[in-house]
């Protein structure tokens, strides 16, 4: 296998202590169609900033929402986001550099709770300025040799940003080699950029999308879909994949989604892309998920960004 050169990259050119001011150029819904939750791209002019040129994908920046905590009296805290365009920038151009929000609403002891910072940029306009800090984030990226790689690209809900940039800038690369995007999400109204991804299966012959919906079709033993089944419900390709000693998996999304991975990962004999810590037992399924990191961890070649 091609050894896995990661990018040496800069992080913190600016701090929360030092933001730099930036602008908002577009704000608009990347949900498939009418959905109950409300998920945006947002693109950013970073023109005249130190950032222009210093942010890869795979990376996060930090956004500083005005205002003060009304409980603490002490400003908002900064909040990460995966950047979603390629590194070379936003439609090619390297002073936009965009990220993908989703509007945090919940109920809290019978009352609504609006998340501050996602909230705040999901209502920004175009022409409106923005406190922004970063980059953040030195593994989460694609190696100085991508082209010598096939990917698996595991995601739910925001999670997919980092695979957006990484899948345009590999394309842009003129890539000729294999991927596979596995988009989970609860409902087809959530499916992420799902125009982009459907074209670029139709287009690409070496790109497969692969989304899982896990509250509407039930699989043939009753159970939901999640991106973890897919490795066996589409075995035809995933296995094709995994098989070679040259793919890399990533993962990004919600905290607990690498869990139901790993585990069929080992179901299906890939214990190489872990770092076994543990010896397992003969039925994996009997290790609680809490008590999976005990055995295995991300090997080298498995990529992981969960929150």
């Amino acid at each position: 296998m091609s050894e896995i050169k990661l990018p040496e990259v800069e992080l913190n050119i600016y701090s929360k202590n030092s933001p730099v001011e930036v602008t908002v150029v577009e704000n608009y819904v990347v949900t498939k169609e009418s959905s109950p939750n409300f998920v945006r791209h947002v693109t950013f002019d970073i023109s005249g900033t130190d950032l222009v040129d210093r942010v890869r994908v795979g990376q996060s920046i930090g956004i500083l929402p005005p205002g003060v905590d009304a409980q603490t009296g002490k400003p908002h805290k900064m909040r990460l986001y995966s950047v979603s365009s390629p590194t070379k920038g936003e439609k090619g151009q390297k002073h936009l550099i965009s990220t993908t929000v989703k509007r945090t609403v919940e109920e809290l002891e019978n009352k609504i709770y609006l998340g501050v910072a996602s909230n705040y940029l999901a209502d920004l306009e175009p022409g409106e300025k923005v406190q922004m800090t970063g980059p953040s984030g030195r593994r989460f990226l694609l190696p100085e040799n991508s082209a010598d790689f096939n990917y698996l690209f595991f995601a739910t809900g925001t999670g997919i940003a980092p695979f957006r940039g990484m899948i345009q800038e590999l394309y842009e690369e003129k890539y000729m080699n294999e991927m596979a995007l596995i988009f989970g999400c609860s409902y087809r109204t959530d499916l992420l950029y799902a125009d982009y991804f459907e074209k670029m299966g139709q287009e690409q012959i070496g790109f497969h999308y692969i989304p899982s919906i896990s509250r509407e079709d039930r699989r043939k033993d009753g159970s939901k879909y999640y991106v973890q089944s897919m490795l066996d419900e589409r075995r035809d390709i995933l296995s094709t994949l995994l098989d070679r000693d040259n793919t890399l998996i990533y993962i990004c999304g919600m905290k607990g989604m690498e869990t139901g991975i790993y585990k069929e990962l080992i179901k299906q004999g890939y214990v190489e892309y872990l770092d076994v810590r543990k010896e397992l037992p003969e039925n994996v399924s009997d290790i609680p998920d809490d008590e999976l990191r005990k055995y295995v961890k991300p090997g080298m070649r498995v990529f992981e960004e969960v929150y």
